[in-house]
């Protein structure tokens, strides 16, 4: 109890703490008068009182050491050092050197264990660059370097930087051997790089086409002894001996090539013995071709042997060894695994880590491919044999299927019966009822299956035109797989021909949706946005499929349409100038930029156009009627009788052409031909009153007795002309009559329902002649310049008559003498019918056969 203290009240407890000596407090030294003033004076200054060697606080008393006498200490101060030295003798220490200690430390010397006192390292000695050894190891780096670098030049595709590489590689190589010789070491040659150099080179000049001096490399490696394993390279020969084209000779070194590789390289021995089947069936030696073929497959077989040997079977018609091959090739090992070893299961989320790491790898990519080859390589051997295997095309067909589903291709027999009926369609069987029954067969299968077979029975029911049993297999199609994107464009095709454009739209933007690179639905889509009049969504959809098909001529003349359309002839004529250069011969094309070019006012280009389009298509009415208007109105008409003749040849029935030919002969002045052309019109269309017209015209100034008779003819047929018309005016009057009795509107009102009647019954022919036209399916044509129909010549017609009433004719007697009748009696037949405003030459070209074309191209599947 005696060391307990009770904690009075007013005591804290924490006190004492922050209690701190001064002498310690470096804050308050700037105030510290007795601190300045030694800093300041010279015991300040005074330097401090250190031992000459490290030592301990003993104080300035003699050291006595057992090895040594006393030693004084060179301060008061100071501090011995343990284990000091006096003359050179050290004390003894033990166990104490790894810490950097020595036993023999002389007088002077610092605790320095990392050697840093000593200083840098002195440089390494410099080599001589001028020995001999030197200069060849520096030329054999470079070497080394040129043909690395040839190699990567060759994997870039600069072929011609990879030559010259390699060919300075070769100089230096040579150099290398000489420099060796000269320094005496000509036994010590690098043989290894001498054949590096000398195959690169060989391979350079053969990736060039420089083939006989690759052949020439190839022989200086292959002649040398020195070289192992040289005789490899004679297939390298061979290769370029059947670029060549020389097989004999390619033959002859694949066979050395053969010679000299062991059975060990059993997999190099096969190849080679491929390549010499591949150079027998070059030369239609197919017997040889089966022989190596034959025992590749019973060695080592594989897709493509099988696939050659059932080739040779077909070129030489042996049916029996075309099944068997067929078999082989069914049963050929791939050495892939199942596809199930990349389905991932629920329950090890580290091997499902695993599983999907490796499902796209380059591996499984690799085996990707190589089904995919195998399956191709299948069913076009199946296409090729099943028409000649059995009897039947059918029947043969049946057999190959038979086989594949006996094999590891099971899924490919569908497929194959589906191919069965695509042979059908292109062979334009489009009635047989096996096609249509072997597709309908696939409605119950997998979803897969029976959308192909439905998008192939659409397709074929829309080029019928049967376009309720298309939609209703287009309907089907979707409902299988609704991301078939043929199925989609077969549901747009069907939706089109119904006039509704949103609709079918939606379906080609689905379509695309499911597969962007889908150019039959993006062709489509632009064509609808046309029917819609949305120019510029049209252009765009065009514009991005010509960036995918640069070189289609269809896509090209639809640009060209479209500018046209949006009144930019310049750049319509740019897109059809391209089509040209596509295809130089299309007749409509070059009537187009014809066109284009007359309604710039370039008459001279026009008629080069239009002239190369008669060359090529010489039955277009409109080129005929152009030209042959061109002709006369530059005062050539003797030049514009064989078009309008040859117009006569294409529409015989119609009067116009044979009246123009008359009128050509009437104006070049050859009157007596004239009046025979005229006899002989009479005689086709003896009613017609402009023949007769000028008939007695031309009897009446020749002086011929036949005036007579041609008048009274006319009289007859005027008469006959006044009495139809009559008639027809009295059964309008009727009609009118009548409808005016049965109605109870007043007159005013009666007056204006005839012009409705008559506006809505010229709006229905014209909604006719538009719906007949765009039920046309599939225009073997690319044109669309004869799609206008009726309006087309109609419109036409207007600028000829418009040209032939502007025509001069101060020096044709027979219309000098009543011009005013001349003409009224000569444009009749040219008018009404022919006429159309010159401005509308642009609306001239519709797409109504050329859209119905694309819109059921490519639907089949691939």
């Amino acid at each position: 109890m005696e060391n307990v203290h009770l904690a009075v009240e007013d005591d804290d407890l924490y006190s004492g703490y922050n209690d701190y000596n001064p002498t310690f407090d470096s804050e308050e030294l700037e105030n510290d008068v007795g601190f300045q003033q030694a800093v300041r004076t010279s015991h300040g200054r005074r330097p401090p009182m250190t031992a000459k060697f490290p030592g301990t606080a003993i104080g300035a008393r003699p050291l006595v050491s057992s090895f040594g006498s006393r030693i004084p200490m060179a301060s008061s101060m100071g501090r011995p050092m343990t284990g000091a030295v006096q003359d050179g003798a050290a004390r003894p220490m033990t166990a104490v050197r790894a810490a950097g200690y020595t036993s023999s430390l002389t007088r002077g010397s610092t605790f320095d264990p990392l050697g840093q006192s000593r200083g840098p390292a002195p440089p390494l000695e410099a080599k001589n660059e001028d020995a001999a050894e030197e200069k060849i190891k520096i030329l054999e780096k470079k070497v080394n370097d040129l043909i690395e670098e040839s190699c990567m030049a060759q994997s870039m595709g600069s072929l011609q930087l990879a030559l010259e590489k390699a060919k300075e590689a070769g100089r230096k190589e040579r150099a290398l051997v000489r420099q060796r010789e000269q320094s005496g070491n000509g036994d010590h040659i690098n043989l290894d790089l001498t054949y590096s150099v000398l195959l690169n080179l060989a391979n350079q000049y053969a990736n060039n086409e420089m083939y006989t001096e690759a052949l020439n490399s190839y022989q200086v490696i292959v002649k040398n002894k020195m070289f192992n394993n040289a005789g490899r390279l004679k297939v390298n020969m061979a290769n370029i001996y059947f670029k060549q084209k020389n097989y004999p000779k390619a033959i002859k070194f694949y066979r050395m090539a053969l010679d000299q590789i062991s059975n060990a390289h059993k997999e190099m021995r096969i190849k080679i013995m491929q390549n010499i089947g591949v150079v027998f069936v070059r030369m239609g030696q197919y017997t040889d071709a089966i022989t190596s073929f034959e025992h590749i497959m019973s060695e080592s077989p594989n897709i493509k042997t099988g696939f050659n040997l059932i080739l040779c079977y077909y070129a030489i018609g042996d049916r029996d060894r075309m099944k068997k091959a067929f078999q082989k090739l069914i049963s050929v090992p791939l050495g892939i695994d199942d596809e199930d070893k990349y389905i991932p299961s629920n329950d090890d989320a580290t091997s499902n880590m695993v599983i999907e790491a490796i499902k796209n790898d380059k591996l499984h990519q690799m085996e990707r491919d190589l089904k995919v080859l195998a399956e191709k390589y299948i069913m076009t051997a199946a296409k090729l044999i099943a028409p000649v295997i059995e009897s039947s095309f059918a029947t043969g067909f049946d057999c190959c299927v038979d086989m594949v589903k006996s094999s590891q291709y099971v899924e490919l027999a569908n497929d194959l019966e589906i191919n069965k009926a695509i042979t059908y369609l292109r062979q334009k069987d489009f009635n047989q009822v096996e096609a249509v029954e072997t597709l309908k067969t696939f409605e119950k299968k997998d979803s897969r299956v029976k959308s192909a077979a439905a998008t192939n029975l659409s397709f074929l029911y829309f080029l019928e035109k049967d376009y309720d049993q298309a939609d209703r297999y287009a309907d089907l199609a979707m409902n299988a797989d609704r991301y078939n994107p043929a199925a989609l464009i077969n549901k747009g095709n069907t939706v089109f021909v119904k006039q509704d454009y949103e609709k079918a739209a939606e379906f080609y933007k689905e379509a695309l949706r499911n597969d962007s690179s889908c150019t039959e639905a993006l062709y489509n889509l632009g064509l609808t946005y046309k029917r819609l009049h949305r120019l510029e969504e049209a252009l765009d959809c065009f514009l991005k499929l010509h960036a995918i098909l640069r070189n289609s001529a269809q896509v090209m003349y639809q640009l060209g349409h479209l500018y046209e359309l949006l009144e930019d002839p310049q750049q319509a004529i740019e897109w059809l100038m391209q089509v040209i250069s596509v295809t130089p011969t299309d007749p409509q094309a070059l009537a187009k930029l014809g066109e284009l070019h007359d309604g710039e006012g370039d008459k001279s280009q026009a008629f080069q156009y239009y002239y190369d389009s008669f060359r090529y298509f010489p039955s277009n009415i409109d080129v005929i009627e152009w030209l042959g208007a061109y002709y006369i109105e530059t005062q050539f008409c003797e030049k514009a009788i064989q078009y309008f003749e040859r117009a006569t040849l294409i529409q015989p029935t119609q009067v116009k052409w044979q009246l123009m030919v008359a009128s050509c002969y009437r104006r070049s002045g050859n009157y007596q031909k004239a009046l025979e052309t005229y006899k002989d019109i009479h005689r086709k269309f003896p009613e017609n009153v402009e023949c007769l017209r000028f008939l007695v015209r031309l009897c009446t100034d020749m002086g011929l007795k036949e005036v007579q008779e041609y008048a009274t003819m006319l009289k007859k047929v005027e008469k006959l002309k006044e009495i139809r018309e009559q008639r027809v005016k009295s059964g309008r009057e009727g009609s009118a009559r009548s409808r005016r009795e049965g109605s109870a509107g007043s007159s005013a009102s009666i007056s204006t329902s005839a012009p409705t009647s008559s506006k809505k019954t010229s709006t229905m022919e014209v909604d006719v002649k538009v719906s007949q036209s765009e039920t046309k399916q599939l225009s073997p044509h690319l044109d669309s310049g004869r799609e206008s129909g009726h309006s087309s010549n109609s419109m036409k017609g207007e600028r000829l008559s418009a040209k032939m009433r502007s025509l001069p004719g101060s020096n044709e007697p027979y219309e000098a003498s009543n011009p005013k009748e001349l003409d009224a009696s000569y444009v009749d037949p040219l008018g009404p019918q022919m006429e159309r405003p010159k401005t509308g030459a642009k609306k001239r070209v519709d797409d109504d056969d050329f859209a119905d074309e694309e819109l059921g191209d490519d639907l089949l599947p691939e």
